[in-house]
């Protein structure tokens, strides 16, 4: 069993939806339900900037928190300030954003066994598109693998372009795939990758794992049934709560 470190970043200061963490959903706090979530899974820490959240979430659901620079430009780098403040001995570090209520046990299980695979430094998860909709929205990544399920690239754009044919008609020629946005890092590679610059292609799409395929790193992608719902503005809470009462 490889010894595994979740983080769950967490921040208060979003631009779309400022405090979202500690948002409620079905009466609890957003971040609360992913930290129920991963429970079993691996020694499991709430990072975070802001001490509303640690106050909330240490108070309210007896989480581990730890408080983490400001400076702090992405998840990954909270991740890799607690891997190195957590001291060694880990082997995969999981990054689990804060803003996903929905995602399942199963979904890190599978990310953590990608590296029986030596080759394996970073890996993700992907799931089918199934409308036109979601395959136009630049708020879905879509993402393209080589053969052997490494990550060729991400993009807000439709990949692959399809010439000769209507984007309407796209889906029924081949799959296209949404971008799940869960990482585990090989705990080595994770050190390496938050001393990395910012590319031009992560500044142009705004991805930063554009920025580890740049740089040379492989990123393996796996497949899930589940498409997580995550949490970026209010009206998407609304909706999570309307899908949280059809599942009752």
């Amino acid at each position: 069993m490889k010894k595994t470190l979740i983080v769950i970043p967490a921040r208060y200061a979003s631009t779309r939806f400022p405090g979202k963490p500690l948002a409620l959903l079905g009466g609890r706090p957003i971040v609360q339900w992913v930290w129920e979530r991963v429970q079993g899974l691996g020694e499991a820490m709430i990072a975070t900037d802001d001490e509303r959240i640690a106050d909330a979430a240490k108070a309210g659901f007896d989480a581990r928190v730890m408080m983490t620079s400001a400076d702090c430009q992405s998840g990954t780098d909270r991740c890799g300030e607690v891997l190195r403040r957590c001291g060694g001995g880990y082997e995969v570090v999981v990054n689990v954003q804060g803003d996903e209520p929905f995602m399942e046990a199963a979904q890190v299980q599978t990310l953590v066994k990608a590296f029986d695979d030596p080759a394996v430094q970073i890996a993700t998860l992907r799931t089918r598109i199934r409308t036109t909709e979601e395959l136009l929205s630049p708020n879905n990544v879509k993402v393209v693998c080589a053969d052997n399920g490494n990550a060729l690239y991400f993009s807000r754009q439709p990949l692959p372009y399809r010439r000769g044919t209507a984007e309407e008609g796209w889906l029924a020629e081949g799959d296209y795939y949404k971008h799940v946005g869960i990482y585990a890092y090989r705990a080595e590679v994770l050190e390496r990758l938050c001393q990395l610059p910012v590319g031009t292609l992560e500044a142009s799409e705004k991805l930063e794992q554009l920025r580890w395929l740049a740089a040379g790193y492989t990123i393996r992608v796996l497949d899930t049934d589940h498409a997580n719902i995550g949490i970026d503005t209010p009206q998407d809470l609304a909706e999570a709560e309307q899908t949280l009462n059809r599942t009752k």
